[in-house]
């Protein structure tokens, strides 16, 4: 198993990525080969330090495919996965109720781990992850949250600058077409990690969390379920304080009407276009929609054939700026005494006393490359997770407060927080 005290030596730089002349490359194995596996995939093979070399599946097409595409090795069972001697790392990516026993399971076979959001369905179960990782000498990091993206990193830079003073609030929007998606049983029943809060409040929580400095004192907040065709939490708004006074919010909606890419120039997280989502949610009424099919067609290994799997509204996006590639999760903005700051089409807009300036942030988002990069700075340069298990586990308290201050209609007093390292 790799160390993570190594002597540091010559480091290679390419297009952002760092890596160190000498250091072993990565070996990856993939634990689920679902829709976010083809999400984080492409970047970890853009990352020149690492070796995509094993998955586990149940899906003998998606197994077959990884092979051909990969030449790996496969398995049915992600315990075989974590036994395989030639894996340094295991990518978590199964549904989300196995995220703590699968974590768990490949810190035990001494596997350094890379666990996609959210991180677990409770804090007791995220307690274990970070209690197994730490107990067996392993890596733990949570990633495929948007605060890893480079303009929300640019944000943080700016706010922890001090150039614009000291910060006083962050607020954040995002609304989208989460409910109109294929989705399958397990992502809407919330025993199971199922709706919004489980599964796109975290990018929303890490960002907000970053810029305050991690720490939150308190949440007052509450989840709806407004969709009969879709029964699971499909909003939620929230207010933050962070241990220092600072206030933020968090306004999120999936119901698919609205959406925040259209004050964004076109950039966002938008699946269909305006005629997808009318069509979508008429067969959603009718019950005409095959959800497990549409939902197939967006897995590793699978071919869409209509829009209902991949909709075009992405595609559709203004093409405005060096960033307009991604899609941005939301409208952040973070406000300080001498000025606020915001994403732009080409990095970040700051507004201060002498007006509004522009700061290029180059780079795509480069989820699988992101995580790559921190997992290799950590084991080659001593250098520590920013994303790892506390941090995850500070998230995911916020986002179960959420939901416990609407069902209390009450304050939540937070107790398992962490700072920015």
């Amino acid at each position: 198993m790799l160390s993570a005290m190594v002597a540091k030596t010559n480091i290679r730089r390419t297009a952002g990525i760092s890596t160190r002349n000498d250091a072993p490359p990565l070996r990856l194995g993939v634990a689920g080969l679902g829709v976010a596996s083809t999400l984080f995939l492409p970047g970890v093979e853009e990352y020149p330090a690492a070796q995509i070399v094993a998955a586990a599946d149940r899906r003998a097409g998606a197994l077959a495919t990884f092979e051909q595409r990969y030449g790996g090795r496969t398995y049915g069972s992600v315990e075989e996965l974590c036994a395989d001697p030639a894996v340094d790392v295991v990518w978590i990516a199964t549904p989300n109720q196995f995220h703590c026993e699968h974590t768990i399971l490949a810190a035990e076979h001494k596997k350094h781990i890379i666990c996609t959001k959210p991180m677990a369905l409770t804090v007791e179960e995220g307690e274990r992850m970070c209690e197994a990782s730490e107990r067996n000498g392993v890596q733990l990091l949570c990633g495929q949250t948007w605060s890893m993206s480079p303009d929300v990193q640019a944000m943080w830079r700016v706010v922890r600058s001090g150039e614009l003073g000291r910060l006083i609030s962050v607020n954040t929007w995002l609304y989208t077409d989460w409910l109109l998606k294929p989705r399958v049983a397990e992502e809407l029943d919330e025993s199971v990690g199922g709706g919004v809060v489980y599964r796109h409040a975290p990018h929303l929580i890490d960002t907000v969390r970053l810029l305050g400095g991690g720490r939150v004192r308190s949440v007052r907040g509450t989840a709806g379920r407004w969709m009969p065709e879709r029964p699971c939490p499909g909003n939620f708004s929230a207010y933050l304080e962070f241990e220092d006074g600072t206030p933020a919010t968090i306004v999120y909606s999936g119901y698919g009407f609205f959406d925040t890419s259209e004050l964004t120039w076109g950039i966002g997280n938008r699946m269909y276009s305006d005629e997808e989502r009318i069509a979508v949610r008429r067969s959603l009424r009718n019950g005409t929609i095959d959800n497990e099919a549409a939902k197939e067609g967006m897995r590793f290994g699978a071919v869409a054939q209509d829009t209902t799997s991949r909709g075009s509204g992405q595609q559709a996006n203004a093409k405005v700026g060096t960033r307009a590639n991604i899609g941005w999760f939301g409208l952040t903005v973070a406000s300080c005494e001498r000025g606020d700051v915001r994403q732009s089409p080409n990095g970040l807009y700051v507004y201060d006393e002498g007006g509004r300036r522009e700061i290029p942030v180059h780079g795509g988002r480069g989820t699988g490359t992101l995580e790559m990069q921190e997992m290799h700075d950590c084991l080659f340069e001593n250098k520590p997770i920013t994303h790892d298990g506390r941090w995850a586990l500070a998230t995911l308290e916020v986002a179960l407060a959420i939901v416990e201050s609407g069902r209390r209609r009450q304050e939540v007093l937070l107790s398992h927080q962490s700072a920015i390292h």
